[in-house]
């Protein structure tokens, strides 16, 4: 999962937050000294992963990416199943996206005196030029893929991605659909942290 995936799957506060965001920026941090309560955000943010990582549709459907992009296949699907998220925003929130986006960037902006550097400068570029917005656009997925995959010190061959990716497009959403309502009940059987009631935000 990425960003607004693990923003979805966090608690509305700010130690939350930062802890399902932790997970991807969490390099040169001292995870001993963190509050216990960004401690279960990162434990939340992990079990995310690990669960999705170890799901039997989302493994085949990294397998069937080619030999020369495999590799970069989970992140790939990451970012793609935020698209997805993105454009099925309703079946599994009733609050519209539009609404709810703009509630996850104002939380964002309340979390940053806790952010470590680099997730604070990586959040305030997703509020600033507005990436969930461009999430819903499938060519915005695949140029934010070819900009990751410009960005990895070894050489490959990941550019371009998106051209597997769509004549897939309807395979890969079906696997998402299927795969989401089961990653929010994993969240809420591991309760890893304390849920916050709508009259707590």
């Amino acid at each position: 999962m990425n960003y607004l995936a693990h923003m979805a799957l966090a608690q509305p506060t700010a130690p939350s937050l930062v802890g399902n965001l932790l997970g991807d920026f969490s390099k040169g941090v001292c995870l001993v000294s963190l509050a216990p309560s960004i401690k279960a955000g990162l434990a939340n943010h992990r079990a995310v992963d690990a669960f999705t990582d170890a799901d039997s549709a989302i493994c085949l459907a990294k397998r069937q990416f080619s030999s020369t992009r495999r590799r970069f296949a989970g992140v790939a699907l990451d970012v793609l199943f935020d698209h997805f998220l993105t454009v099925h925003w309703s079946r599994f929130y009733a609050e519209p996206f539009s609404r709810a986006k703009l509630a996850l960037y104002q939380q964002l902006a309340h979390a940053e005196p806790i952010m470590p550097a680099q997730m604070l400068w990586t959040m305030q570029k997703v509020r600033q030029q507005d990436w969930f917005e461009s999430y819903q656009q499938l060519p915005r997925v695949g140029m934010a893929l070819d900009r990751i995959a410009q960005r990895i010190r070894f050489a490959n061959q990941f550019d371009g991605i998106i051209t597997e990716i769509t004549p897939r497009y309807t395979e890969l959403e079906q696997v998402f659909l299927d795969f989401y309502p089961r990653l929010q009940q994993h969240v809420r059987q591991q309760a890893l942290e304390p849920i916050i009631m709508p009259t707590q935000r």
